[in-house]
């Protein structure tokens, strides 16, 4: 595959789509991007907290495994067109293993006859021996260091910035693999390295990270996760496409769909992507810059096409954060349903069976839920005059447990309702898993180092 390119530093603007906003996210919208969208980059964002540390797992079981599940169905619908296009990837589907993705993909390219194409791999984020070589480092989100827990840790991944993708870019990557990158990173590497922005330019970079915070939820900015019938109506929500920006090279950008898809792009649903997982709008810490959203301001100058102006930065972090998996037990659930006449009556006696039954196996939990679903499982403590009557109600009991025989016993007498509870019970799900839990820690930036491995279909 041959792909001409203009050099770095001479774009005056440029075109990024955002293929995925998490793990499990749609294939098709990504499609139409890559289709329909004009792009010059389409960027797939596919890691939670657990996302990593459930992958490490996964690595450790097969270690030809441990990377998104759904790498080869993204890249075998995109990756034909993104090569005749000379659309470059971008992803964090590497996740504990992003060298077995990379092998993957470029098999997936010579598969396909699309001999030359490179894929990169970004390795580095994995400090499992840093951090576990410092036990006192102290976990922010609760007491204790690593120390505390490092009998049950199987995981720390550094949250790296965009210098290993821009290198990967430079070394002509037309796919890039990374495990953990800070979100906005993903995006704020092909401006760096198709405007040639200096990595110290703390203005320049923050707009970069308002760009990437926008668009690394994918759908989120065009109306999923913002709907709500009668209040905030959005059109055809069942074929939204996902977002693109069109970003110059002094940061001003937009952000609009592909015409024809569902969903909005308003002033509306950009303010609350921006404000999403945002503690303090004027210090958004990311890996490459602090920024300050606190000025931006969002015009809509075209249907589904919103103006974005206005974001500030400061200089980065010295230290970068680590995400810390650990074994935290396990989870027992039990679910059984209730329905016609009499239906929360029969519920509530199911869950007041089932605490009895439970307390006297002497089950130890760390913390246990007994809720009605669609009674009081998120609004705790309703009252039951306030109820109203109920056709159809689903209990449900979780527990927290140390072992999993106790998680079993928990799921087990859910089970058993089907003949020693009340009257019409049916849909019984039971589950044991075992818990990841994480916690974080800082690291100097200096102390991690990431290297970029070319591979060619």
């Amino acid at each position: 595959m041959v792909t001409l390119r203009v050099p770095s530093g001479e774009k005056s603007a440029l075109r990024i789509g955002s293929g995925a906003g998490f793990a499990d996210d749609r294939i098709e919208p990504a499609v139409r991007l890559a289709e329909s969208g004009d792009i010059d980059y389409l960027v797939f964002e596919c890691l939670a907290e657990r996302s990593v540390a459930l992958a490490e797992l996964e690595r450790r079981r097969d270690p030809e495994r441990g990377y998104n599940p759904w790498l080869a169905d993204r890249m075998e619908a995109v990756l034909p067109t993104c090569a005749e296009r000379g659309i470059r990837i971008i992803t964090n589907m590497g996740a504990a293993n992003p060298r077995a993705a990379g092998t993957v993909v470029a098999g997936l390219a010579r598969d396909k006859g699309l001999h030359g194409l490179k894929v990169a791999v970004v390795s580095g984020d994995d400090v499992l021996d840093l951090v576990l070589d410092q036990p006192d480092l102290p976990l922010l989100e609760r007491a204790g260091s690593v120390g505390s827990i490092s009998d049950s840790v199987v995981s720390a991944h550094a949250y790296l910035g965009f210098e290993g993708i821009t290198d990967a870019l430079a070394q002509g990557a037309d796919v890039v693999i990374t495990g953990r990158v800070a979100d906005p990173s993903l995006y704020i590497a092909p401006l760096v390295h198709e405007f040639g922005w200096a990595t110290h330019d703390w203005n320049l970079i923050a707009k970069g990270v308002c760009m990437g915070h926008l668009l690394e939820c994918g759908a989120q900015v065009t109306g999923g996760y913002f709907a709500d019938p009668g209040y905030k109506d959005v059109p055809d929500l069942a074929d939204v496409g996902f977002p693109l920006a069109e970003v110059d090279d002094e940061g001003t950008f937009t952000i609009g769909k592909v015409e024809g898809t569902g969903g909005q792009v308003t002033t509306d649903t950009c303010t609350e992507q921006l404000l999403y997982e945002v503690h303090d709008p004027k210090a958004y810490v990311s890996a490459d810059a602090v920024a300050d959203f606190s000025r931006v301001r969002f015009a809509e100058v075209g249907r589904d096409t919103v103006l974005v102006r206005g974001a500030r930065g400061r200089p980065r972090p010295g230290q970068l954060k680590v995400s810390v998996g650990y074994r935290d037990g396990f989870t027992g659930e039990g679910q059984i349903s209730y329905a016609g006449p009499n239906a929360l009556a029969r519920a509530e006696l199911a869950l007041e069976i089932l605490r009895t039954r439970l307390d006297k196996r002497g089950i130890a939990t760390g913390s246990t839920r007994y809720e009605l679903i669609g009674v009081d499982s998120v609004s705790r403590g309703v009252g039951k005059a306030e109820r109203g009557p109920l056709n159809e109600v689903r209990v449900r009991v979780a527990g927290r447990t140390d072992s999993a025989d106790q998680a079993r016993a928990i799921a087990h007498e859910v089970s058993a309702m089907w003949l020693n509870g009340p009257a019409g019970g049916g849909g019984v799900v039971c589950s044991v898993t075992e818990r990841i839990a994480i916690a974080s820690v800082f690291v100097p930036r200096s102390a991690v180092t990431t290297s970029v491995t070319v591979l060619e279909a």
